[in-house]
C-alpha cells in the first residue's frame, strides 16, 4: 500500500510541475470556458486495490478450532472502466456522478497450526462490480491551466460474481467458498488535480472507498464461523478525461 501512495505522489508531483511549467505569463490559458458550461461528461480509466476489513467473532479459535491462529486479508489489483457526467452547482462546486465496471479480487489468508503441522489456506474471491457513485466536488480557483480539488460522498455497488447462493454443504472444505452478499453500500472521499489541455481535460484522481454494510453471508463452514463482518475498502488511482 505504500507504494501505491508513493506512486501517487510522485505523478502528482509530475504533473503539478509540468501544469505550472506550462502556463507563461501574459499567455491564456487552456478552456478558459469550460466553467460556464452547466453539465460536463467523459470517462475514466482506474486502478484499483480492493481489500476487506476484518472484525473476526470473540473467540475465533474456539469457533474454527483452536488451531486457527489469524486471519488475513490480501488485496489484489484490478481496474475499472467508468464514464462521468458533472453537474455545475456553483463556481467551485460541482455534483459528479460516476458509474463504472470495476474488476477486482480479495484473498482471505486463514493461517492454521498445530504442534505437528502449520499451513495456510486461501480464499479467493473475485468481483466484478458495477459501481455507481455520487460524489461532491470542490475545486480549488484555477492556476493557469491547473486547479485541485476534493472530493466525497457515497455509492451503491453491485456484485455480479457474488456466490451467495453455493451450497458449501455438498463440496469439499477446498472447494468451499467464502459467501458475499450482493449488495453493498457505502462512503468515499478522495483528492486530485486537473490540468487544461487545448481540447480535453485530463484529471488525475486518488479515492479511498468504506464500505458500511457487512458483506458476509454465515453458514457452517469454518471460514465463515470465525467471522463476524467483512467490509469492502477500495483504494482507486483514475484517470479522467474530460470536454
Amino acid at each position: 500500500m505504500m507504494k501505491f501512495r508513493f506512486s501517487f505522489l510522485i505523478l502528482l508531483s509530475f504533473f503539478s510541475i509540468a501544469a505550472s511549467a506550462q502556463q507563461q505569463p501574459g499567455t491564456r490559458g487552456n478552456l478558459q470556458t469550460y466553467y460556464e458550461n452547466k453539465v460536463n461528461f467523459g470517462f475514466y480509466l482506474g486502478v484499483n486495490r480492493t481489500n476487506f476489513l476484518i472484525t473476526p467473532v470473540h473467540d475465533f479459535q474456539a469457533a474454527a478450532g483452536d488451531s486457527l491462529k489469524s486471519i488475513l486479508s490480501s488485496p489484489q489489483t484490478g481496474f475499472n472502466l467508468g464514464i462521468v457526467s458533472e453537474l455545475r452547482l456553483q463556481e467551485y462546486v460541482t455534483l459528479r456522478f460516476l458509474p463504472d465496471i470495476a474488476f477486482g479480487e480479495r484473498d482471505l489468508e486463514y493461517h492454521f497450526a498445530s504442534v505437528h503441522d502449520t499451513f495456510d489456506i486461501v480464499k479467493k474471491i473475485e468481483s466484478t462490480f458495477i459501481d455507481f457513485p455520487l460524489d461532491f466536488k470542490v475545486r480549488s480557483k484555477r492556476l493557469g491551466n491547473f486547479a485541485a480539488y476534493m472530493v466525497g460522498g457515497g455509492k451503491y455497488t453491485l456484485d455480479l460474481a457474488s456466490q451467495k447462493d453455493v451450497n458449501n454443504g455438498t463440496v469439499t472444505s477446498a472447494q468451499q467458498v467464502v459467501k458475499l452478499g450482493k449488495n453493498d453500500f457505502g462512503y468515499e472521499v478522495g483528492a486530485g488535480t486537473d490540468f487544461f489541455l487545448p481540447y480535453f481535460k485530463f484529471g488525475l484522481e486518488l479515492k479511498f472507498s468504506m464500505g458500511i454494510k457487512n458483506l458476509l453471508i454465515k453458514d457452517q463452514t469454518i471460514y465463515a464461523q470465525s467471522l463476524d463482518r467483512l467490509n469492502s475498502k477500495v483504494f482507486l488511482i483514475s484517470f479522467t478525461f474530460e470536454g
